[in-house]
């Protein structure tokens, strides 16, 4: 039998069902794996031409698209996504390191002009772009295929020796795509994987042989760990956000109504970028509700393995019992619930829809993370503004209208990262940039993005007179 202190269990969260239990690394483990990726990066005789790595990332494409139906099943028994998005996540996912594979030839440098001025003359000078160094990756848990790429294919894109650290809920999927690595040829040290204890996280994080920590997740975990880097370390911070979206008075009522349903209960709302506040304009409030709630009420929540299922349950427990804290708060405070706004089971929160909940309450000034929309009639498309700018939090937003120059002007305005126009908030694809301002997270991402933090430039001048 084995040490429940040295084992991680892995449960199904629809309904709690065991699916593998899988040992923990300790210390003396990572710090091994830490010496081995440094041992690696050292010995630069050994690094892997850009056209090896090209190679090694195109059999893992396909490598992964023979198993794309295992994959996705894992990802709905695992993380609770619903099996019609899982697949989704994997075409992401293997789109992702294909990505990756031909981001390599953009790993080129620069020639710099050095006859600009007497003091430069008779040089030539040009760069080139070399990997950075060790990375350590915590990924998260809502999607536990595609962060992983996002982080490790970038990494074998650059060059760089990564360790990977997926959620504690999620880690079957990183599991089989770090064996689908290693199928690949890439050397053993290039890509390792570490189930482990938060204790041993940081201490991995922060070591100084670290040059790259890539984090998704929790804002407050994040800077946390960032505080905490060894002099030199680089990092990128991928967190959360709470996002605004504006429905000018010409917007089409059906179609984003149809939109942001899909925006705000995609993976029962567990996405940063997940739509959250909705801000309406008073003109059409009252038929958007109407076609809003039409379409939430239609939504199937349940088993995420039922490809009909459209909402699946949230990642644990305690998870569905914040949401309805949440709530408790908003509805004692007035907040009119105008559909669901229980539990159905201590896995799945009914979809929900509230009204006009105070400014000062968590569904309206913190990321919820669950699924519910809350929506606000506004007069003054500016007063709209304001309020969707006043939270710590700035990510992804969008905007509905029909009027190109409100949408450049909102859009000028809104406090985002990216501002979608006629479109959900959780719109993404995976090499446009993607990242939070703010308390939401530091850096971008999106594999290009990625790979390019991940190398470092160099430069040689030769003095030729």
């Amino acid at each position: 039998m084995s040490d429940p202190s040295n084992t991680l269990v892995v449960s199904q969260p629809f309904d709690n069902a065991v699916i593998d239990e899988l040992p923990l690394s300790n210390w003396d483990a990572a710090d091994a794996m830490l010496d081995r990726a440094s041992g690696w990066f050292s010995n630069r005789s050994g690094w892997l031409a850009d056209h090896e790595r090209i190679a090694i990332l195109k059999r893992l494409a396909v490598l992964v698209q023979g198993q794309a139906d295992e994959f996705a099943l894992l990802i709905a028994r695992e993380g609770g996504k619903p099996l019609k998005d899982a697949k989704i996540e994997v075409a992401r996912a293997i789109n992702g390191v294909e990505l990756a594979a031909e981001g390599i030839s953009g790993l080129h440098g620069r020639e710099i002009p050095m006859g600009l001025s007497a003091a430069g003359a008779g040089r030539i000078a040009f760069s080139k772009r070399e990997p950075i160094g060790p990375v350590v990756a915590i990924s998260a848990f809502n999607h536990p295929l595609n962060l992983i790429v996002h982080q490790v294919a970038p990494a074998i894109a650059a060059g760089c020796p990564v360790i990977i650290k997926p959620a504690d809920t999620t880690p079957l999927c990183c599991r089989k795509f770090v064996e689908l690595v290693h199928e690949t040829g890439l050397p053993e040290p290039m890509c390792q994987l570490c189930i482990c204890d938060n204790q041993t996280a940081e201490k991995l994080v922060t070591d100084a042989r670290v040059a790259f920590f890539s984090f998704i997740g929790s804002a407050r975990v994040g800077w946390y760990l960032r505080s905490k880097l060894a002099p030199g370390t680089r990092c990128a911070l991928e967190h959360g956000g709470a996002a605004p979206i504006i429905v000018c008075q010409d917007a089409d009522v059906e179609t984003t109504a149809k939109s942001l349903v899909k925006g705000g209960y995609y993976h029962a709302g567990q996405v940063c970028v997940s739509a959250q506040r909705i801000f309406i304009a008073n003109q059409l409030r009252d038929a958007f509700q109407v076609a809003f709630q039409t379409e939430v009420d239609q939504l199937i929540t349940g088993d995420p393995t039922d490809i009909a299922t459209d909402v699946g349950p949230l990642i644990l427990p305690r998870e569905v019992a914040r949401v309805h804290d949440w709530l408790t708060e908003a509805t004692a405070r007035g907040t009119r619930v105008l559909t669901g706004g229980a539990p159905l089971t201590e896995h799945l929160y009914t979809p929900t829809i509230l009204l006009d909940p105070p400014a000062d309450v968590r569904v309206s000034n913190a990321e919820i993370f669950g699924p519910v929309t809350c929506l606000y009639g506004y007069d003054d498309v500016s007063q709209a503004v304001q309020a969707a700018n006043a939270v710590p939090f700035a990510f992804q937003a969008a905007v509905y209208t029909g009027d190109l120059d409100r949408a450049f002007h909102l859009g000028e305005h809104l406090n985002a990262s990216a501002v979608m126009v006629n479109d959900h908030s959780a719109f993404r694809v995976d090499w446009m940039p993607f990242a939070g301002r703010g308390v939401s997270g530091l850096g971008v991402g999106g594999i290009p993005h990625t790979l390019h933090d991940m190398t470092q430039e160099k430069m040689t001048v030769i003095k030729t007179s």
